[in-house]
C-alpha cells in the first residue's frame, strides 16, 4: 500500500504539483529570432495557451495558432537546427510532443528560434504547422548540453556561469 501510494505522489508531482499557467501579457509575447539581428520580434499569435514550472526551465510548454504562412516566417525568422520537443503532462492536450515530432520530421512543420533563455543553453523553440497551429517549449541547446554534462563546449558557445549560478 505505501509502495502504492508512493508512486501516486511521484506521478501526481510530474503530471500536476509544479505547474501554473503563463499568462502572455506584453513583453511576455510569443517572438521569434530574426535571420538579420539578435533581438527577438514579437509575432501574431492568437488562442494562447501555456503553461510552466518553477522547478525546471524546461518545463514551459504553449499552444497557439498563427496566421503568417510558413514561408512568410522562413525568409524573416531563424530556423532552428535539432528541434526535440519535450513530453509536457497529459493534461495539457493541445500539446502533443509525438504529434510535433512526427510533424518535425516529415517536414510538415517547421521550427524556429523563439530566444535564447537566460538559464544558460537553454532556448525557447517554436513549431508552427501549415494550418497554423503551433506549439513552443523550451529545450537544451548544444552549449547547455555540454556544459550540465561537463564535455568541452563546442566553438561559439558563450561562457558559462559561474559554478553554483545555473
Amino acid at each position: 500500500m505505501l509502495a502504492l501510494v508512493a508512486g501516486v505522489a511521484v506521478w501526481w508531482q510530474q503530471e500536476h504539483a509544479y505547474y501554473e499557467p503563463v499568462a502572455f501579457v506584453p513583453g511576455q509575447e510569443i517572438r521569434l529570432m530574426p535571420i538579420a539581428g539578435d533581438t527577438p520580434e514579437v509575432i501574431v499569435a492568437e488562442n494562447v495557451t501555456g503553461i510552466d514550472a518553477d522547478s525546471s526551465p524546461l518545463r514551459f510548454r504553449a499552444c497557439f495558432t498563427t496566421p503568417l504562412s510558413q514561408a512568410m516566417l522562413t525568409e524573416t525568422y531563424r530556423l532552428y537546427d535539432k528541434p526535440t520537443p519535450l513530453v509536457g503532462p497529459s493534461w495539457f492536450s493541445c500539446y502533443d510532443a509525438g504529434e510535433i515530432t512526427r510533424a518535425l520530421e516529415s517536414g510538415t512543420a517547421l521550427a524556429f528560434l523563439s530566444e535564447h533563455l537566460p538559464e544558460y543553453g537553454i532556448d525557447r523553440v517554436v513549431a508552427v504547422l501549415p494550418d497554423g497551429r503551433a506549439f513552443a517549449w523550451h529545450q537544451m541547446n548544444e552549449c547547455g548540453s555540454a556544459h550540465y554534462e561537463e564535455r568541452a563546449l563546442p566553438d561559439g558557445c558563450p561562457p558559462p556561469p559561474a559554478k553554483g549560478k545555473n
